[in-house]
């Protein structure tokens, strides 16, 4: 008797469970899945939750006045490790990748060094100019179906293009190079991409600072909720192991800096911990 009920009751389980996989299935994939319609960004599917940008999502994102990660002031880690980038050198040529409109050109151009900037997003380049009031000239650059600013004294220049359309015949290699919300902004299937292009920018001097963040990403799946105030990037997560594997083929790599990053809101996401970390990557000799 007693087993006939439990043939019954593993039955009916069984049943309902079948019943729910559909409800399970959508929730999963709504738990995974973020779409902003303000901007021209999405995520694949369900596997894919993180957040994919182009050139007319980044300049959606200046349209709307979306850009946290503009910064009112010199980064702390630049100003921290300056002396790596510049490694006792005097008015060296210096890239910035994915720029926008950083305060952190205008102080290492006021160093004596020269800026090369690249960035979509015109609009940047206008408010950079305008907010310091440098003169300078707009012209069209047509093997990049774009544009670059020059300062009148040629300490900086900004092109306005794709970035994967800018290449070393443009402006040729740098002594440095500064990585500030570039490799953590970019999508996460072009990594391999940009790291490629990256290094055909070092010249063998080259001192190339990138600064990322980690954290205990095995956690986010677990956390991640459709919720507005839950980010899934960019900046995204770049790991020391990941940094090895997209240069060190061609360069030496030194974790120079960690400073713990935490906020409140990351713990409302489930994370124990963020870290905010420098690299410095050279060529190998």
């Amino acid at each position: 008797m007693n087993l006939l009920r439990f043939s019954s009751f593993k039955k009916l389980l069984t049943l309902k469970f079948a019943q729910s996989l559909p409800v399970l299935q959508q929730t999963q994939i709504k738990a995974y899945h973020w779409q902003d319609k303000t901007e021209n960004q999405k995520t694949s599917d369900a596997s894919n939750k993180f957040t994919e940008l182009d050139p007319e999502g980044w300049n959606e994102r200046w349209k709307n006045r979306n850009i946290g990660f503009h910064k009112d002031h010199i980064n702390v880690m630049l100003e921290k490790h300056v002396k790596r980038l510049v490694n006792k050198r005097e008015n060296i040529k210096i890239f910035i990748p994915l720029c926008g409109k950083s305060l952190d050109m205008k102080w290492l151009a006021d160093q004596g060094h020269t800026i090369v900037g690249v960035d979509c997003a015109e609009v940047a380049f206008k408010e950079f100019f305008e907010e310091h009031s440098l003169e300078h000239t707009v012209e069209p650059v047509e093997n990049l179906s774009g544009k670059v600013y020059t300062s009148k004294d040629k300490k900086i220049m900004l092109y306005c293009c794709d970035f994967y359309k800018f290449s070393r015949d443009t402006a040729g290699q740098f002594n440095g190079i500064w990585d500030r919300g570039s490799l953590v902004a970019i999508n996460r299937q072009d990594r391999q991409k940009y790291s490629t292009l990256m290094k055909s920018l070092m010249a063998p001097d080259c001192q190339y600072l990138v600064d990322t963040y980690d954290y205990n990403e095995e956690l986010w799946p677990d956390t991640y909720d459709y919720n507005e105030e839950l980010w899934p990037g960019p900046p995204h997560y770049v790991s020391a192991e990941q940094i090895q594997s997209l240069y060190g083929d061609t360069c030496d790599i030194e974790d120079v800096d960690t400073v713990d990053h935490m906020e409140e809101k990351h713990k409302k996401w489930g994370l124990d911990y963020i870290n905010e970390r420098l690299h410095v990557i050279t060529l190998k000799k």
